[in-house]
C-alpha cells in the first residue's frame, strides 16, 4: 500500500535516508521539515496520510506539538521516531507511539506497515515489537 508521508526531521543525513527507504517501497514523501513552520506549511498544501515526527527540531523540542497538530488538525497517522522517547510517558492524543533512535530499516518499514493498517481500520494489527504503541 502506498502512501503520501510527511518526514519531520532536522538531521538532513536521517531525513534523506528514511525518504530513500520509504521511496524504494513506493511511498511518496511529500516534504521534509526541519522546523515546526515547516511541518505545517507542508501539511497545508498536501494531504497526508502519515507523519515520521523527531521531537527536538532545528527551532527546539516542538515536535510533540507539531504531531499532535498534524493528527488532530490535518488527519494524518503520526509516529515519533526520536532519541528522547522517554519525553513522551503517557504519549500524545490521537498519535500511534514512539520508535526510538538509533533504528533500522528493517523497524522502520514495520512501523509504517503497522501505522497503515492501524489508518484503515485494521484494529487485529500488533504493534511491531520496536514500537511503543500509544493506548
Amino acid at each position: 500500500m502506498s502512501a503520501r508521508i510527511l518526514i519531520v526531521e532536522d538531521e538532513w543525513v536521517v531525513a534523506m535516508e528514511l525518504e530513500m527507504l520509504l521511496t524504494d517501497q513506493g511511498h511518496s514523501v511529500v516534504g521534509i521539515a526541519a522546523d515546526a513552520d515547516a511541518a505545517r506549511e507542508i501539511a497545508l498544501t498536501n494531504q497526508l496520510d502519515l507523519a515520521l515526527v523527531d521531537i527536538h527540531l532545528a527551532d527546539g523540542p516542538t515536535g510533540m506539538e507539531v504531531g499532535r497538530e498534524l493528527a488532530n488538525e490535518h488527519g494524518a497517522t503520526v509516529v515519533y521516531v526520536t532519541a528522547n522517547p522517554g519525553l513522551m510517558r503517557e504519549g500524545i492524543a490521537g498519535t500511534i507511539g514512539v520508535l526510538p533512535k538509533p533504528t533500522d530499516e528493517e523497524s522502520i518499514l514495520s512501523v509504517v506497515e503497522y501505522a497503515l493498517r492501524r489508518r484503515l481500520g485494521d484494529q487485529n494489527v500488533s504493534p511491531p515489537e520496536a514500537l511503543r504503541a500509544f493506548g
